[in-house]
């Protein structure tokens, strides 16, 4: 069984602002419930070169002027004076998680802000920085291929826009349809040539772990499957969780445990997982399952059927993509 490791620290509380969902108690609640044994890394800045290979060089500038004191970008996103050095570390420490995963370690960076909605040139939804493409750009200085699992709740539109076009990336969202940011369709595949490389699996409100096995087990499992990627790494967020007020899904904590063995056994490649969402009360309870995950079987393997909306959309990807 690989060894398995976390990565935080105290740098990723100093993004902060009163009243914000995304705040560093959640910070709090995601490291609160880690299981002994685990290895704790500490984090680590990123290059401004790493920023951008997947960032343009005007968005990094004007990220780092407008950082200067405490304002909205948007109704949703914000900064304060230590949003682009804590968002640098964050896309430093999912770069180093990914070099533990291929020095053969499952590695998870809890790291904030989140990035998966961050585009080449714009922040949106909380997220400033992109991290998990900036890991997987890095890696692939490397290494030829890298897969990206998103079970956030909302779709990554940022990851997928900043790999549309490339081959060596296999993006594959599992989200709830029709929320925030309105993305991730199934008919969103890529273009040129990543024309056939991103997956979409958007699933109706109310979804449980029956649908997240159905999609993962009917569809991206088999899709990394054959892509063989070098690397594996998962977007992370725990926003399907059914206390968490973002969405509308049914997941408990012992799920994104049952998610992640799925993950481990159907690929048996070491994760590098980067946090994203997960605002609700039980998210440290979902973390620490999804580290007992790792290092191995749960004992549950879960139970139900899929409701037939899903069965319909693993049965529509499974001709577009399989």
């Amino acid at each position: 069984m690989p060894a398995c490791s976390v990565i935080s620290g105290e740098i990723f509380a100093r993004h902060d602002i009163r009243g914000h969902r995304e705040c560093s108690i959640r910070l709090k609640r995601a490291l609160s419930a880690i299981p002994p044994g685990i290895s704790w890394r500490d984090p680590v800045e990123a290059a401004p070169e790493d920023l951008q290979r997947v960032h343009t060089p005007e968005y990094i500038r004007w990220l780092r002027t407008i950082t200067t004191s405490s304002h909205y970008l948007d109704l949703n996103t914000y900064v304060t004076e230590d949003s682009f050095a804590v968002a640098s570390f964050a896309a430093g420490s999912a770069i180093a998680a990914a070099e533990r995963a291929l020095d053969g370690e499952h590695c998870f960076a809890v790291i904030r802000p989140p990035g998966h909605h961050a585009e080449r040139d714009q922040a949106m939804g909380y997220c400033l920085i992109n991290n998990a493409a900036v890991a997987a750009a890095a890696a692939l200085e490397d290494v030829d291929r890298v897969a990206i699992l998103d079970w956030d709740l909302h779709h990554g539109n940022g990851t997928q826009q900043i790999f549309y076009a490339s081959d060596q990336v296999l993006y594959c969202s599992v989200h709830q349809e029709g929320i925030f940011p309105r993305s991730g369709w199934i008919d969103e595949v890529g273009t040129g040539k990543g024309k056939g490389y991103t997956v979409n699996a958007p699933l109706k409100k109310g979804s449980g772990l029956a649908d997240y096995q159905a999609v993962l087990e009917g569809v991206f499992i088999p899709a990394i499957t054959r892509f063989d990627p070098d690397l594996l790494i998962i977007s992370a967020g725990q926003d399907a969780l059914a206390d968490d007020q973002e969405g509308g899904m049914e997941l408990v904590p012992h799920d994104f445990g049952v998610i992640t063995r799925i993950v481990v056994e159907g690929t048996d490649l070491p994760l590098a997982l980067v946090l994203e969402g997960g605002y609700g009360p039980s998210l440290g309870q979902a973390v620490s399952y999804i580290f007992q995950a790792l290092e191995g079987p749960l004992g549950v393997s879960g139970k139900g059927d899929p409701a037939s909306s899903t069965r319909h959309l693993v049965s529509s990807l499974q001709r577009i993509v399989l």
